[in-house]
């Protein structure tokens, strides 16, 4: 667990470091590690995650933290590779420090904790009753003296348990985003006929193939004249053909008449004949061409634009108004379309108004009020969001009784004293997909996929769910990491194009992670390329360079260099007004 100084370290009866007492028989030393272990288990200090099927606790653990090392004499303030206490990667550094002052505040307890709140387990409660920072000389000796609210005491581990494997390390962020494309691609999209006024914004489950010839009848392709054979051509006044109407038969050779736009052209017609190229004889009754006339024009024959069951555009279209123009053009009245991915989003935090300015602790709600949007324009039908607060009961209910196809949680994914979702999760008998990312903002994201309502655990096959973090950059480094390319799959949406773009200014990166970074498209100046721009407020706990950007640029470790092509995450919107130079850059 992190503080504002540095890693709590949980003092041992001499107020030190958990280490073996000197001195002693080796058999003496075996006998106070294994002590040792047993009250990290006991104080959620250790990676141990609880085991499959087990109740969840009353009070939070913390299946993150790294374990301390007793044989070793390691203290609690580094993991398996040096990482900070609170950092659940597998391997760290310090952070980057760059002039866009981004990187030193992207820290394992900056992710996980919501805007204007304590990092995850270093509130005000941190260490106290319920905060589970430090650990007492008796707990050090093997006994749990504090109360557990929820925890019975056939649910301590045994005396001679052996640990658990210790974590693995997060995933890179590429493969982060390959399992979670593969996870939403895991079977067929079902397929539902909608019609065309409910299809708007759906994707198409099937290949839309044209019903008929397009046009299905050779029409005038303006107003004027239809004539046959070389003229002057004969003809009588009146109204002539209009859309929708005119007669079957052939026009005779050396005759023209009258015809609208879109109206069907007689058999045997040679030309179509603009009104302002021809000049019509009132007194003789012919009809004279201001220019040359060539066989065909100004007419659209049948099947110029498609043949009866060619495709017109394939499966995994998104319905626009245009497909929707062309699909009613082409004979249907409803369309096959995958459903779309019914999303629930669960806020969790104590901390959080729903209203009002931030005051005494509290702060505002911002992931709520954006999420629900974000996840629309990413083609899914989404719930309002539940406030749950920290609370694992209610969580845990919320996520058992969910019929959606993907949950959403903001929150608790890290190890902090309230944070419920991998304990939770771990009760469920979920499958975890994806635990940890490499990347900043927002490394403590996960994927996991429930159980089914009355299936075993052990075999999920119902929604599944991505934890985001409590701050709300890195909550949207995780919808685009995970929850974008997962619900493209369930969607039947092919996944975004990957492409790259130059990036106009130095851009510090992480030691170890992949970083990504608000940034605004910039048009060539003098001949120049288009590129990109970083923009400065790109925290983990910042919405204001997000709110000007149209992507994110994904950053390797160790950063780039200005000119240096970088891949770009589109936005699923553009910014409405032309963002300038300014603050914002």
């Amino acid at each position: 667990m992190t503080g504002p100084d540095g890693p709590h370290r949980a003092p041992g009866s001499d107020g030190g470091d958990f280490r073996p007492a000197g001195g002693g028989s080796d058999l003496a030393r075996e006998e106070e590690e294994r002590a040792v272990e047993q009250a990290l288990a006991l104080v959620g200090g250790t990676t141990l995650r609880p085991s499959r099927g087990r109740d969840i606790p009353g009070t939070p653990s913390t299946p993150g933290t790294p374990r301390a090392s007793g044989a070793s004499g390691g203290d609690l303030s580094s993991g398996p590779s040096g990482s900070p206490g609170n950092d659940r990667r597998g391997s760290s550094g310090p952070t980057g420090n760059g002039p866009d002052q981004s990187a030193s505040t992207d820290s394992a307890s900056t992710d996980s904790a919501p805007v204007g709140g304590f990092p995850a387990g270093n509130g005000p409660s941190a260490g106290g009753p319920s905060g589970g920072a430090r650990a007492t000389a008796a707990q050090a000796s093997g006994s749990d003296q504090r109360p557990r609210p929820g925890r019975s005491s056939s649910e301590a581990p045994a005396p001679n348990a052996e640990p658990a494997t210790p974590k693995a390390p997060p995933l890179s962020w590429d493969r982060a985003r390959a399992v979670a494309t593969r996870a939403g691609r895991t079977g067929p999209p079902a397929t539902i006929r909608l019609p065309l006024d409910r299809a708007l914004g759906h994707v198409l489950a099937e290949p839309l193939g044209a019903l008929t010839d397009l046009p299905s009848f050779d029409t005038s392709a303006m107003d004027g004249w239809a004539v046959a054979g070389p003229g002057p051509w004969a003809y009588e006044a009146g109204a002539g053909l209009l859309a929708g109407r005119g007669p079957d038969t052939p026009l005779p050779d050396g005759t023209a008449v009258r015809i609208a736009t879109g109206a069907r052209v007689p058999p045997d017609t040679t030309a179509v004949i603009r009104s302002e190229h021809a000049h019509p004889d009132e007194a003789k009754g012919l009809l004279h061409a201001r220019r040359s006339v060539v066989t065909g024009q100004d007419i659209r024959p049948r099947g110029q634009e498609c043949r009866s069951g060619e495709q017109l555009v394939p499966a995994g279209t998104v319905v626009t108004p245009a497909v929707l123009g062309l699909a009613a053009a082409a004979g249907y009245d409803a369309l096959p379309a995958v459903p779309r991915p019914r999303v629930d989003i669960l806020v969790l935090g104590d901390e959080l108004l729903a209203a009002g300015l931030p005051h005494d602790g509290l702060i505002r709600d911002a992931l709520g009020p954006m999420l629900g949007p974000w996840l629309r324009a990413l083609g899914a039908e989404v719930a309002g969001p539940v406030r749950l607060g920290d609370d694992a009961g209610a969580l845990r209910d919320a996520l058992a009784s969910s019929d959606a196809d993907l949950i959403v949680t903001t929150g608790g994914t890290a190890s902090g004293p309230v944070d419920h979702v991998h304990p939770v999760l771990d009760a469920l008998g979920a499958e975890l997909l994806v635990d940890g990312v490499a990347v900043r903002p927002g490394h403590p994201m996960l994927l996991a996929r429930l159980p089914a309502p009355g299936q075993m655990k052990g075999q999920p096959e119902g929604p599944y769910l991505v934890g985001l973090p409590g701050n709300p950059l890195a909550a949207v480094s995780g919808l685009l990491t995970l929850a974008e390319p997962l619900l493209a799959g369930v969607a039947g949406r092919p996944a975004q194009d990957a492409y790259r773009a130059l990036v106009h200014a130095e851009v510090h990166g992480h030691p170890h992670d992949t970083r990504l970074v608000p940034v605004v498209h910039r048009a060539g100046r003098a001949g120049g390329r288009d590129h990109v721009a970083p923009l400065r407020y790109n925290g983990p706990a910042m919405l204001r360079g997000i709110a000007a950007a149209d992507g994110l640029a994904v950053v390797p470790p160790g950063g780039v260099r200005s000119g240096t092509e970088v891949e770009i995450l589109d936005l699923p919107w553009a910014p409405a007004t032309p963002w300038t130079e300014g603050c914002f850059t």
